[in-house]
Parts: C-alpha cells; structure tokens; sequence
C-alpha cells in the first residue's frame, strides 16, 4: 500500500508536531489502549489485526508523541485504499465507535485538522472519525468538518445486582421473553470451536439473506476468533438440537461488546435472542464486567432501535464526523441501497456468500 505520511512527516503548528506509527507493532500503542478511559475492543491491536489480515487495510495511528518517548495521545485509522470507492481514512472499518485517545481538546483538535490538511493534499476521498458524545465541532471547526451520519449506541450498566438489572429491563419485551425460553426448554453451548464458528456463520448467512444483504465474509469472523483470543464468545441457542440462534460477543477491560446476531425467523417465539443476551450479560457481570456494549444502531433501523431501548431506554449518540461532507459507503438509506437490496433478494445463498467475499473491503 502507498504511505502517503512517512513518520519523518512533521508539521509543526504551535508547540505541537504529528507523528504516525503502526499500532500493531509499536508496544507503546498497546500500552496506550490499556491504560487510557477511552479506549475500547477497537482500538486494541487484535482487532486492528484482525481487519489487516480479512479486507487488507493498513493501520495508522496519530500521536504528537514523538517516536523516542512515550504515547500520550493517539487517533487510530485505517488506510482503505480501493480501486472501486476510492481512498480514505476510516477509524475505524466496520467498528462501532472509535475515540480518539486524547486527554485535551488541543491534541484532538490539532491531529483533526492535521488529517484534514493530509487528506485534501493527498486528494483522499475522505477521513472519518466515530465518536460517542463528539466534540470534535468544539475542537476542530465545525465549519470544515461535519457530522453527516449518526447513530445510536445503547449501554447497559451492569454495577448494580444482577437481579436489579433484570428488573430494570422491559417487563414484557425482555424479561417474559427471557422466561419463554427457559420453558421453551431452549439449551446452549458457548466457546470458540470451529464448529460453533460454522453454527454462528450458517445462522448469520441466513439473518443476511432475510435483510437481502451479503454476508460478511467468513474470513473476518475466523480472524477475530484467531486474533481476540479468550476475548471472544460465541453463544448458539438450540431448540431440540436445532441450532436457531446466535450471539458473537467481545470483552475489553470490564466492558462486554455484543457484535454480532443472527436466528432464525420462525423460531423467533421462544424469545432466544434476548435469552443469550442475557446469558451473556450474566456471564460478564460474573466476571467482573461493569457495562454491555450493544453495539450501534442506526436512526431508520425502527425495528432494531426499538429491541434494543427495551434494554437501554436512553441511548447515547454516535456521530461519525467525515471531511469533507461525503455521504457514506455504507449507509443504510438511500436508492442505491435499496436497488442493491432488491438485487440481492433474488440471489442464492452461495452467490451471495461470493459477492460478500468480493464487496465488504470495498466499503469499510
């Protein structure tokens, strides 16, 4: 890949100078991630390499540490460089949210419009950055960059006692769906075994096909189980040794990260979804974990905003900062959308599968 910033690239604005290194060789990247507030499972280093070795993107991080003391700051990125949609930093593909770990609005601010010089000389389509709350429109000119994309980001707290979080969930919408199944007679198997792998990836092709999506491809789900370690669960549910539903979880610190769903449609009366969430939940919160991440949901997915506030009434917001104002790869609105949607109804699955294979690292 190009290396349009190499590391002796310095530019000096005030007292401040930016620097870049590859997070996942550099060991004061890591020991960044774990000790700073903010960071979170997509900043750590398997997840970056995670998305290297699936769709080839290059990690970048940005510092105004230079190379011979330690990291006090740094915005991590992606180099997506496509022949189909064009060059760009993203931080981060396919994550739900990525903050920049700063500590004062003065580096973020500086590293922002660093990048977005960088980005307009380098003629790169776009840089974009995934914050919870944001605050780079205080930082970095919101003139010049824009928040065209947001999001919903529910958070469950799990200090409390695990029967207080439980009754603290819809009554009705949660918490009777959790009891069906357990009448149901519902069972579980949880870990990392190639063949939960291939129960989770055949439960997601069909969750896909429903949505008249292609699936991400099975590359991406072997390389998280490869580079997140113990760090990664899966949860499939079965009904009479029918597998009809499963969950894909991450755990950072004392943060559980549900990721990824999938189930089956006609199975969706013994409530197993929210019954593996739960199981989840109550697994992490054994283990030490104060928050369950529910991952991002998007402001026209009614439906699954819906599922999700049962759980979390207030969520919080994402915004997706991007300069300059493009619209993005892959939102979910739009006429685009919708004629690739209608295209991908009528597909089988196996061609499906192909084309996810082909067309996810174009759009992350």
């Amino acid at each position: 890949m190009s290396n349009p910033l190499p590391i002796s690239n310095v530019q000096p604005v005030s007292h401040l100078c930016c620097y870049q290194l590859d997070p996942t060789q550099d060991p004061r990247w890591t020991e960044l991630v774990g000790r700073h507030p903010k960071a979170s499972v997509f900043h750590t280093v398997g997840w970056l390499k995670a998305l290297r070795c699936t769709y080839g993107y290059e990690p970048v991080a940005f510092t105004t540490s230079p190379p011979s003391g330690g990291l006090k700051n740094g915005i991590v990125f992606c180099r997506i460089n496509s022949w189909l949609t064009g060059k760009r930093l993203v931080s981060l593909p396919f994550s739900d949210h990525c903050e920049p770990l700063c500590d004062s609005k003065e580096d973020t601010g500086f590293l922002i419009r660093y990048l977005r010089t960088t980005v307009e000389h380098e003629n790169w389509r776009y840089l974009e950055v995934r914050q919870v709350d944001a605050n780079i429109d205080e930082t970095s000119a919101s003139k010049e960059v824009l928040p065209p994309t947001t999001y919903f980001l529910h958070v469950l707290d799990l200090r409390p006692n695990l029967d207080e979080v439980l009754s603290r969930l819809d009554e009705d919408s949660v918490q009777r769906r959790i009891r069906r199944a357990e009448l149901a007679g519902l069972t579980e198997r949880c870990g990392r075994s190639e063949d939960l792998l291939n129960e989770f990836f055949n439960l997601f092709v069909i969750t896909r096909s429903r949505h008249h999506l292609p699936p991400t491809p099975y590359l991406w789900f072997r390389n998280l189980l490869k580079c997140q370690g113990e760090a990664l669960q899966i949860r499939v549910a079965y009904k009479d040794m029918t597998p009809i539903s499963a969950i894909l979880t991450l755990r950072f610190k004392d943060v559980v990260y549900y990721k990824y769903g999938c189930s089956i449609a006609r199975f969706h009366k013994f409530g197993s979804i929210p019954w593996l969430l739960w199981r989840a939940i109550a697994s992490g919160k054994e283990h030490g974990a104060t928050e369950f991440d529910m991952g991002r949901t998007e402001e026209e997915n009614i439906g699954l905003l819906t599922f999700k506030n049962h759980w979390v009434p207030q969520p919080r917001r994402l915004v997706y900062w991007r300069f300059p104002d493009t619209p993005a790869l892959n939102s979910t609105n739009g006429w685009k959308l919708r004629m690739a949607r209608h295209v991908f109804s009528s597909m089988p699955d196996g061609l499906r599968i192909k084309v996810g294979k082909m067309i996810y690292r174009h759009i992350g």
